[in-house]
């Protein structure tokens, strides 16, 4: 499998190429701040027309993973729709794609800041989801240890001799990891932002996605 591997908690995780979590022991696949329906909420608000593929996309990538972890549990970090008025105007034939990813899976929606409530989808809805030794929810909290989190989008930038490489990326310490975005149209914090620097130990990790996963120092 295309990840990179490590513990969090005394839990053997593996942070995808795609940026999905993976948790083996417990066939638990978690993917953060899909923001499903975001080209429609931008529209609906008088913004720039996008082209609508961004939900397709994202479900997509999703599919994939689900295909090649097998996963009996999906966990979304929130954010998993852009607000509750893209998740109600979400077109039937992706309503009925969901749901055959859903199918014969558990599958959990954590509640977001732009989805803070109950999204007309099918599954369980929860403020945050502990599953020892480890706790799921959407933004990270001072102080919690053994958290998975997103809300930042966190990504970092490496240079080389030729370029500087900027990549949507995990944050991992002994306390925590925070996710990268998984949406499609979606922006990013550089690791060196202070609300991330603060919350991340000083041998933090950036694990930078793309074709094959690489762990670098996490740049501050």
């Amino acid at each position: 499998m295309n990840g990179y591997k490590f513990s969090l908690a005394g839990a053997s995780l593996c942070a995808l190429a795609s940026g999905a979590l993976w948790w083996p022991d417990k066939q638990l696949l978690c993917v953060s701040d899909l923001h499903l329906g975001k080209s429609e909420r931008i529209a609906r608000n008088g913004g720039a027309a996008l082209p609508p593929y961004d939900t397709r996309d994202t479900l997509n990538r999703l599919a994939a993973d689900l295909s090649l972890t097998n996963a009996s549990v999906v966990v979304c970090l929130g954010d998993s729709f852009d607000d509750l008025g893209a998740a109600r105007a979400l077109p039937e034939a992706e309503r009925l794609w969901i749901a055959r990813l859903q199918a014969g899976r558990r599958w959990v929606w954590i509640e977001g800041n732009h989805d803070p409530g109950p999204a007309d989808i099918n599954s369980t809805h929860l403020a945050e989801l502990p599953l020892a030794p480890l706790s799921f929810r959407h933004i990270a909290r001072e102080g919690a240890s053994g958290e998975v989190s997103g809300h930042y989008h966190p990504k970092a930038t490496i240079r080389t001799p030729a370029r500087a490489i900027s990549r949507p990326a995990f944050l991992a310490d002994s306390n925590r990891v925070i996710l990268p975005s998984f949406g499609t149209y979606t922006g990013g914090l550089r690791s060196h932002e202070n609300v991330l620097a603060r919350l991340m130990r000083p041998e933090a990790i950036a694990i930078l996605t793309g074709r094959k996963p690489h762990a670098v120092p996490m740049p501050r």
